[in-house]
């Protein structure tokens, strides 16, 4: 007698429906790491390809980075040449005043002005005088006091600053406000 014939048909229907059921759950197994395994290698490759693309996003924002400090490091060499320009011509601004100053104290040189000899009510009160030992041809002049000198000196030497820092920043803001 063979197996089969022992078990009574509804077993052996159930056993074979049974059997249908592993074998096919087994098959849909397969399936499913064979599916997974897909899906495994399709991620992968997205992963990859996300990081090369954010490798080449960092090395592209690395460069820009590097540019702008180029620019940033040009800017700051240009400025700094142009406010030694303008400290050199400050300096010499206030050198040469000094120079007229002292030259003043020193009665070494005297300023004058011009006398307008042709006025209705002219100003007899202020003497038109030269030098000592000069012959002035032209125009009558009038020697100004020392002191009224010095202080004409001090309002020139204040407005020659102030061109010099008024010129500076001009330089600066073109600078600054001119890409390169």
């Amino acid at each position: 007698m063979r197996l089969g014939e022992l078990i009574p048909a509804p077993y052996r229907l159930l056993a074979k429906g049974v059997l249908l059921v592993t074998l096919s759950g087994g098959s849909a197994a397969i399936a499913w790491q064979v599916q997974d395994w897909r899906y495994g290698r399709q991620l992968e490759e997205q992963a990859r390809l996300q990081a090369e693309r954010l490798n080449q996003k960092t090395l592209a924002a690395a460069a820009q980075q590097q540019a702008e400090q180029a620019k940033r490091l040009a800017l700051e060499q240009r400025l700094s040449a142009s406010e030694q320009t303008h400290y050199r011509a400050l300096s010499d601004v206030q050198r040469d005043q000094g120079r007229l100053r002292d030259r003043l104290a020193t009665a070494d040189l005297r300023l004058s002005v011009l006398l307008d000899t042709t006025a209705a009510g002219g100003s007899a009160s202020v003497p038109a005088t030269t030098a000592t030992g000069g012959v002035v041809h032209g125009a009558t002049r009038a020697q100004l006091d020392p002191a009224h000198a010095q202080r004409i000196i001090g309002i020139t030497d204040a407005g020659d600053q102030g061109l010099i820092a008024l010129a500076a920043c001009q330089a600066y803001a073109k600078e600054v406000s001119t890409p390169k």
